[in-house]
């Protein structure tokens, strides 16, 4: 018996692909999909009007959006934050909700470290050199104008260890690095975890790993960047608003600490005059959100919706959030 629903719609298709992934799965979901690369908000009402099942990373479905949508029954956000989707609207409106968690914990993991080790071999800088020319005019075999320093020995801070935290830790490890991890933010003491402000100031990096919510909200402000280490390093693939913007910027520039890898803005795509995009900020790897984006990390995403699509269909629903 086929038990499929008959109409799925994706609202955002060009968030997930651009033609370089098997949408097989998906397409086998639904007796029939129509695809929408993207979706403007005015546009969203009347494409989710008939669709019994809506795919959606970002755009946002109010309730008032889903209360005009009588035929839906399951939304799946192919993400794992929930924040564009009014859940209390969905539950009252008898519409499940499903989302994917883990599914790009890999690429997470080699985008830290990739602007870890950038920072530390200072790839940047010796890249710039060889194209200006440096070491054709060398008088030897090798440069070395800029220090290059090793992972082995040095201490990482972690805020937030999840499955992301966790995943990091253990290549950290594996480089011979000492992991600090901090308490939860908002929460009391924990045994084997430190206090922020005893933490930031021992780790020679810091990466963030934690939700954006009322209490991580600018939880790395200017005092915490006051407290770290000058040669420290911070990583922030986690969400825009952890981190004051304009407070890292400036301590960058003041040389607080020694460089950041930041592949998340409070505001995305970001406004021309945003202040992590400035030319003159020293030692800043800037990245548009790309730490989850590996073709494999995508790959899995779309499985698994297509898998949450296909269990709820067989009346057995997982990965439900509403």
């Amino acid at each position: 018996m086929d038990t499929r629903l008959e109409l799925g719609v994706v609202l955002d298709l060009a968030t997930i692909t651009t033609g370089d992934i098997d949408l097989g799965g998906l397409d086998a979901a639904c007796r029939r999909w129509i695809y929408h690369r993207s979706t403007a908000a005015a546009e969203v009402e009347e494409r989710i009007a008939s669709a019994h099942v809506v795919v959606t990373n970002k755009v946002a479905l109010d309730r008032t959006r889903l209360a005009a949508a009588h035929a839906l029954r399951l939304i799946c956000i192919a993400a794992t934050g929930t924040n564009n989707v009014d859940l209390e609207a969905a539950r009252e409106l008898g519409i499940a909700v499903t989302n994917v968690t883990g599914y790009a914990t890999p690429a997470v993991v080699q985008h830290v470290f990739a602007g870890i080790l950038a920072h530390t071999t200072n790839l940047v800088r010796y890249r710039d050199a060889v194209a200006a020319g440096d070491w054709s005019r060398s008088t030897q075999f090798s440069l070395l104008d800029y220090p290059i320093t090793e992972l082995a020995g040095k201490r990482l801070g972690i805020i937030g260890c999840g499955e992301l935290g966790q995943a990091v830790a253990r290549v950290a490890e594996v480089f011979g690095m000492e992991v600090l991890i901090a308490e939860r933010p908002g929460g009391g003491p924990s045994p084997g975890r430190l206090p922020l402000t005893e933490l930031l100031p021992q780790v020679h990096a810091l990466s963030l790993h934690c939700p954006l919510a009322d209490n991580t909200r600018g939880l790395i402000g200017a005092n915490e960047l006051s407290l770290m280490r000058k040669d420290a390093f911070l990583i922030n693939t986690a969400r825009g608003g952890i981190v004051d913007e304009a407070a890292l910027a400036e301590a960058l520039r003041r040389g607080e600490i020694a460089g950041a890898l930041v592949d998340v803005l409070s505001v995305e795509p970001p406004p021309a005059d945003h202040p992590l995009l400035a030319p003159d900020i020293p030692n800043l790897i800037l990245t548009p959100h790309v730490a989850w984006a590996s073709r494999e990390a995508r790959q899995r995403l779309t499985d698994a919706v297509a898998g949450n699509i296909r269990a709820f269909a067989a009346g057995q629903p997982c990965s439900r959030v509403a």
